[in-house]
């Protein structure tokens, strides 16, 4: 068996603490990862894990061997990127993550045009309104919305990501249409159930729009709560209720008229986005590029 491949599987096995758990993340069958960690073992001629039923235990040679590996791999890794950087050819692994509704509605249309133009170039996207931590996740590039602590990342402002209030006609029509942030106390109204932690959690049930006398809160009540905007969005088109969306799910609806928007006049607030990624991978071809399409692609002018 490869010798790189045996010692990359066992760092998964210790790092996910299961064989089961490395298979996944390795992409082979639970046999295989036992059949290359005993390889190893007969390779070396030294037990790394004890093995039970129930759980499995690091000999304190296998946690030696686990710091080796983890040693061997990085400087491999390292020379693959070396050797990517004196070709200055985009190719390789690229790992992408971005807010779920960003990632959905623009970045993924936008990625056959990347692919198009770097066909070396494979992409990994996660899409997730949490916000992994670029280095201990692996990750190579994140759009990150809101604001963020990470000083030792680099930050590259891009257009902001904007919302709108709006309903379905079918909604208005019965209910009437809001003319005043105070006038929603009225209506049902469809809210987002943002994370834990999320500086917009507390907007939750007041909806904060600026018109032409200023900033505006207003409190707001429906019956019902989501945690994602791709069912808001559905309740909406159906007539249940009045909902504050990015722009990018519903403008093809407010063109198409399926949705209307509510109270023009005043704008719901709108949240900066930025890319992020470490200043040494941005030796990287393949980073360099797809961080000049992004900001070509979303960057403000």
């Amino acid at each position: 068996m490869n010798l790189f491949q045996s010692m990359s599987v066992y760092v998964k096995v210790v790092e996910t603490g299961s064989m089961t758990a490395a298979a996944l993340q390795c992409e082979m069958s639970t046999t295989m990862v036992g059949n290359h960690l005993r390889a190893l073992e007969q390779r070396l001629g030294v037990q790394l894990l004890q093995r039970t039923t129930r759980r499995q235990r690091l000999t304190e040679f296998g946690t030696v061997y686990y710091q080796r590996c983890l040693e061997v791999l990085g400087l491999v890794q390292d020379s693959e990127r070396l050797a990517e950087q004196t070709l200055d050819e985009p190719r390789g692994l690229l790992r992408i993550t971005a807010p779920l509704t960003f990632g959905v509605e623009r970045l993924a249309p936008a990625l056959s045009e990347f692919s198009l133009q770097y066909p070396q170039v494979r992409m990994d996207v996660v899409l997730t309104n949490s916000r992994p931590d670029l280095l201990e996740s692996g990750l190579d590039v994140a759009f990150r919305l809101g604001h963020f602590e990470q000083s030792n990342l680099i930050a590259r402002p891009l257009i902001d990501y904007t919302l709108t209030v709006c309903a379905s006609p079918d909604y208005v029509a019965r209910r009437g249409m809001p003319l005043t942030p105070e006038d929603l106390q009225q209506h049902d109204c469809l809210s987002f159930a943002y994370p834990a932690g999320d500086d917009w959690q507390s907007v939750e049930k007041r909806w904060r729009l600026s018109g032409p006398d200023g900033e505006i809160m207003v409190d707001v009540s429906g019956p019902m709560l989501m945690n994602t905007s791709a069912g808001l969005h559905q309740a909406a088109r159906t007539g249940m209720g009045i909902v504050m969306l990015p722009d990018a799910l519903v403008e093809q609806d407010l063109r198409d008229g399926k949705l209307v928007t509510v109270m023009p006049d005043y704008q719901p607030p709108s949240r900066p986005l930025h890319l992020l990624y470490a200043q040494d991978r941005y030796r990287l071809p393949k980073l360099r590029r797809f961080v000049e399409f992004a900001m070509r692609t979303w960057g403000k002018s």
